[in-house]
């Protein structure tokens, strides 16, 4: 199975017919519904998310079934979520292999012919799913040709990109910063579960840092019975490494570097090679994400300068690469086109290090 990123998610989805189907494998709580949602929302799709998993038997899905009076047949009413207008909807089928065996059935018409119980699915409609990928789900083994119906990717989004969207979302900093400098807690490792797990204990990921950040943001600081809220919705671990990053001096972040550049420069000068590697893409992270003001954007750009000038230095050449190759992957075109158009020295700066590679 080959694995993908959201990036790589998101070039499928624009060159994948509507008439192929796409199936997703991976980890609960890492955004396919929400990354998903709102990329057909933009495309000014409808989307229906239908959780399998919670579904009792095939007329959850397909509706039920009523006699016709004047034709004497069987026929089934329409469900909720069936398009009325005829404009093509986008069916998102979540937890595929959490469904019971007789509700797989009826996917399998859907998934091939796009019909339920006869009736079917406007024309560009398309077909999501996603399962849940590791031993500690409960999950039906899916028929092979089910499965062959789809086109099928692991997706693994990185803690970049979730970082990138948690900037855009503006979640509380405390939680950004946490992770920018711990990118192992986003999701956990299979390091952090006990040997003996009852099933009822909290592990980190994604939808669980977004929950903590709606819980802190209020909060100027933070207080031990904070650190035990957190723990019920990130896992105890978890909550003491977050509580004591929260607790300490404040992290410099990209935005520091950007408008508050002469503050922070002592403190910045002493940096490992690591440790400016995560501030190199705080600072793309803010210029992909903030809204900068014309008299901000003139500061951002000299203070740009001066941080450049302090990775040309002997000693940070290797964050000067770091810096170089980022702005080079094309994650952030925003902040690209902020170098080109308000730091056109520090664009030349970037190629001709380039050059010299």
């Amino acid at each position: 199975m080959i694995n993908i990123n959201t990036t790589e998610l998101i070039e499928i989805l624009d060159k994948t017919p509507a008439n192929q189907n796409i199936m997703l494998v991976g980890k609960h709580g890492i955004g396919k519904s929400e990354i998903l949602t709102e990329y057909y929302t933009e495309k000014k799709f409808k989307v229906v998310a239908l959780f399998l998993g919670q579904m009792s038997d095939p007329g959850d899905l397909i509706g039920l079934p009523i006699k016709n009076a004047d034709s004497e047949r069987t026929e089934f009413l329409p469900p909720y979520w069936f398009p009325k207008d005829n404009q093509p909807v986008v069916l998102f089928l979540d937890e595929l292999n959490r469904a019971r065996p007789e509700v797989l059935q009826t996917i399998m018409d859907l998934a091939l012919n796009r019909k339920l119980a006869g009736r079917k699915l406007p024309e560009g409609s398309r077909l999501i799913s996603a399962v849940n990928d590791g031993e500690e789900y409960q999950l039906t083994d899916l028929d092979p040709a089910l499965v062959s119906r789809f086109n099928v990717y692991g997706f693994r989004p990185t803690y970049k990109e979730w970082l990138l969207w948690a900037e855009k979302q503006k979640l509380d900093s405390r939680v950004t910063d946490f992770i920018a400098s711990n990118p192992d807690w986003l999701d956990g490792t299979a390091a952090d579960r006990p040997q003996i797990d009852s099933g009822l204990e909290k592990y980190p990921d994604r939808r669980a840092w977004k929950k903590v950040s709606d819980i802190v943001l209020p909060l100027k600081e933070l207080h031990e019975i904070d650190q035990k809220i957190i723990a019920g919705v990130v896992g105890v671990q978890a909550a003491q490494k977050f509580y004591a990053s929260a607790s300490a001096a404040k992290i410099i972040g990209g935005k520091d570097v950007l408008l508050n550049f002469d503050n922070i420069k002592a403190k910045i000068s002493k940096y490992k090679v690591h440790q400016f590697s995560a501030l190199n893409e705080g600072v793309f992270r803010f210029l992909e994400t903030a809204e900068i003001s014309e008299t901000d954007k003139l500061t951002a750009a000299e203070n740009l300068k001066k941080f450049i000038a302090l990775l040309e230095s002997g000693k940070n050449k290797e964050a000067l690469a770091h810096f170089t190759s980022v702005f080079s992957q094309g994650m952030y075109p925003k902040a690209v086109a902020f170098v080109v158009s308000n730091a056109m020295e520090v664009y030349q700066k970037i190629m001709t290090f380039v050059s010299k590679l």
